[in-house]
């Protein structure tokens, strides 16, 4: 059994010495991410689409130069539902389910992050991505897996995900113009409700001062 058990050790320290290293990669002057050595990049139509098998998945990262009459985004709800609508649109080409889907934040921007989920009859797949969006450019960074490798991928997938780096010269503003998020639904019914009820006080006691006035 001792040997079987320092033979299995040096099956894991042989796995670990050939797995592959991320090293950094520019997407652009502002934008960096790890990736395997051996990563290929395509630049077609504009954009430009850098790929790698890793030792769990495969990786891509596409830089997408945005319409150069796009216009800016004036708050963060419209940057909302741009990302919103480029989900739906992942979805729509794939016919599967976005899950995990929520908002994060690298550098100073606001990106957002979901699963999607595919079944074509030969397994279950999973992509996880990473959307980042400024008025002239979309990064989109995905890492593509079968559910089966869903325990063995963690480790890859967060040092992937967490080498993304952006410039300093990349602000909010970028993304969208103002930061007044305005008046949540509850904060409006609060107020107006409230104002209501501040009426509603002045007319009981102008009526009271009325009575009171007819009674002497």
């Amino acid at each position: 059994m001792k040997k079987i058990l320092i033979a299995f050790s040096l099956l894991l320290c042989a796995a670990t010495g050939f797995s592959q290293k991320l090293k950094p990669v520019k997407i652009d002057s502002l934008v960096s991410v790890s990736l395997p050595e051996k990563y290929v990049r395509k630049d077609t139509l504009g954009q430009s689409v850098f790929s790698a098998n890793s030792d769990y998945g495969y990786m891509v990262v596409i830089r997408a130069p945005n319409a150069d009459n796009n216009k800016a985004l004036k708050k963060e709800r419209d940057l909302n539902k741009v990302l919103q609508d480029y989900i739906k649109g992942i979805k729509g080409q794939s016919e599967g389910s976005a899950q995990n889907v929520r908002d994060t934040l690298i550098g100073q921007l606001k990106a957002k992050t979901f699963t999607l989920e595919t079944d074509e009859g030969a397994g279950v797949h999973l992509r996880n991505f990473i959307i980042i969006y400024t008025q002239d450019v979309t990064y989109t960074f995905e890492y593509f897996y079968e559910q089966l490798r869903a325990d063995l991928v963690k480790g890859e997938y967060k040092e992937f995900a967490s080498s993304i780096k952006l410039s300093p010269e990349l602000h909010r503003n970028d993304q969208y113009l103002s930061n007044a998020k305005g008046l949540s639904n509850t904060a409006k019914i609060a107020i107006y409700g409230g104002g209501a009820l501040v009426v509603i006080l002045i007319i009981i006691l102008l009526v009271r001062k009325k009575k009171k006035h007819e009674d002497d």
